[in-house]
């Protein structure tokens, strides 16, 4: 896991080596143990490293291959990285290193660009080709590793991070309306090539984006999900086993690590799950975190009852993290600072006190997220299987607001359309005849997950060099799902087909529990310092002069801020406030 950056030039100028030391230096966080930067003419690349495969020096980055004519700065991790290389020095192919960086150099050279449909695992690398002078940009699948992209003029640059292409400058920071409304309405979720900044782009997930020297450019998409619940004919008995498999495969292939792996446990099903397996696929000495806060009315601030079941059952070396209101509310700077685009998920703050103390002990944690959207964990898939509508359904039990709101809430100049609506609508269309409730599970699994609980895993750890991975983004289990009858994921509260998947490995006072959230319930009901921190943003004179909202919807939520919460309970003013403050924190 580390941080990349480059900066290619299509007017044979020379790449800007301040630019480079620059993004390079902001990522430093997510590589903190050594960086670089390898500069070519007129296409050049930095890297952050934090070393988790192969320690030595051999595997720094970026990484040039001499004899092949490719250099690479890379992201993530390759889980089967050995069986590759294994196959690659069956063809022949010598190796000076013993990580996966080399190994995708070695694919890329023997299998083209689309050898990343032969990696398992999460990624995003730039390679360069010093020949052609070509330039190839890839992200994973799933989305879980980011990249950003911005023009100017003869110039394009590339990151791992917004705030990275921020730091090189020159960046336009206009406001995009359509990614305004999308933060508003859709959760925060802006979907790809989209950022909240007209001047910055991301890759879309799944995408090869090639450039050639003089800018023309060229994108595919390496995989798709096209399963469909009518793909596989199976009985309950026989889609537990599958699943049961599947799950298996992937924790050992998250295994992969020259260090050792922790798991973030929360105490739900999803991370007792991934815990369960990997002692019982003999992971020694296995460390688990977990997190409390405190309680605000009837909303509990921890679920520490379960997670030391859990720790308990398994014998692992557990750790208790209670946080206190006042180191909370301190650590809000660091984390909107630490968020590549804003995000409103109360429990972003959560993930980075989290990570800030897991950091202290390890350097590679597995985390639960994905289960809800792939196996219909949440409230609103139920309703989706009784609709005949399902873009009307998926609004009105998803969205923040309506757009009849949104024309209250947003400043006229920043109103010209439903576009969330519009983009569901779309999506939906695209899917034909699938039902309303395959329809939602699938949206949730290629656009609000990659765009929310993803991004927010991953920016809230890398902010402490800490590496996560997903065990239930497995792009082979997410085809499972996907082909499986909604009604096996959606009965009897959410995940019936995973719960009893798990009988047998995780206590039945786990599987059978009410579903717990990351809690967070100061963001919830603002009070006190929490509510002045939102006062102090919504009227800095910066807030004032950008004028995204109008002033008196801002005046009547700052008046009685606990009754403006969202269809799914969260805070609307902080929604607001969390935008703007990412905003001024980056100084735009």
């Amino acid at each position: 896991m580390c941080g990349l950056c480059g900066e290619i030039r299509f007017d044979e100028g020379q790449t800007s080596a301040s630019a480079l030391e620059k993004m390079v230096d902001s990522l430093k966080a997510r590589g903190p143990d050594s960086g670089g930067i390898f500069l070519n003419n007129s296409a050049a690349i930095g890297h952050r490293r934090l070393s988790i495969i192969d320690l030595s020096l051999t595997s720094q980055q970026p990484m040039i291959d001499s004899e092949l004519g490719l250099a690479i700065a890379f992201n993530g991790c390759i889980y089967n990285f050995r069986e590759l290389r294994r196959e690659l020095q069956g063809k022949g192919y010598r190796f000076f290193s013993d990580g996966d960086t080399e190994v995708i150099l070695k694919a890329y050279h023997a299998w083209g660009p689309r050898c990343a449909e032969r990696f398992h695992g999460m990624f995003a690398y730039a390679i360069l080709e010093r020949n052609s002078g070509r330039a190839v940009l890839t992200r994973d699948r799933l989305g879980i590793k980011p990249l950003y992209y911005s023009e100017q003029g003869k110039t394009l640059r590339f990151a791992s991070t917004l705030p990275a292409l921020l730091a090189a400058g020159g960046v336009d920071t206009e406001i995009d309306p359509v990614a305004l409304h999308h933060y508003m309405s859709f959760h925060a979720v802006v979907p790809a090539p989209m950022t909240i900044l007209k001047g910055v782009r991301k890759l879309a997930p799944a995408t090869i984006l090639t450039i050639e020297p003089n800018g023309k450019r060229r994108s595919e998409t390496f995989w798709k999900l096209n399963a469909r619940p009518q793909d596989r004919v199976l009985s309950e008995g026989e889609w537990r086993e599958a699943v049961q498999e599947a799950m298996q495969t992937s924790i050992r292939r998250r295994r992969v690590a020259d260090v050792p792996v922790g798991v973030l446990l929360s105490g739900g099903l999803d991370s007792s799950l991934v815990t369960a397996l990997l002692a019982k696929n003999g992971q020694k000495d296995l460390k688990t975190f977990s997190i409390g806060f405190e309680s605000v009315r009837d909303i509990a601030g921890d679920e520490f009852h379960y997670s030391d079941l859990i720790a308990h059952e398994f014998g692992t070396d557990h750790h208790r993290i209670q946080i206190d209101a006042s180191r909370t509310l301190s650590s809000m700077p660091g984390a909107i600072e630490a968020m590549s685009e804003p995000m409103m998920s109360h429990d972003a703050i959560g993930f980075y006190l989290l990570s800030e103390e897991v950091s202290r002990h390890i350097k590679v944690v597995l985390s639960g997220q994905g289960a809800d959207e792939i196996f219909g964990g949440y409230h609103w898939y139920p309703n989706m299987m009784r609709t005949n509508d399902a873009t009307s359904e998926y609004a009105r039990i998803y969205f923040d607001r309506n757009h009849e709101e949104m024309e209250r809430t947003l400043s006229p100049r920043f109103v010209n359309g439903d576009h969330s609506r519009r983009f569901v609508e779309q999506y939906f269309d695209k899917l034909g005849d699938m039902q309303p409730v395959d329809k939602a599970l699938r949206i949730d699994t290629e656009i609000m997950l990659v765009d929310d609980p993803v991004k927010r895993v991953d920016n809230m750890t890398m902010a402490w060099g800490l590496e996560a991975r997903v065990p239930f983004l497995d792009h082979e289990l997410v085809e499972l799902a996907s082909s499986m009858p909604a009604g096996l994921k959606v009965r009897d509260g959410g995940k019936h087909i995973l719960k009893e998947a798990s009988r047998g490995i995780v206590p039945d006072e786990i599987i059978d529990r009410p579903k717990g959230y990351f809690p967070l319930p100061a963001l919830k009901y603002l009070q006190g310092p929490y509510l002045d921190f939102v006062r102090d943003t919504l009227n800095a004179p910066e807030a004032r002069k950008r004028d995204l909202f109008q002033r008196d919807y801002v005046d009547n939520m700052l008046a009685s801020p606990e009754d403006s919460l969202t269809p799914k309970g969260h805070s609307k003013l902080w929604q607001a406030a969390l935008l703007e403050s990412w905003l001024q924190t980056h100084g735009i």
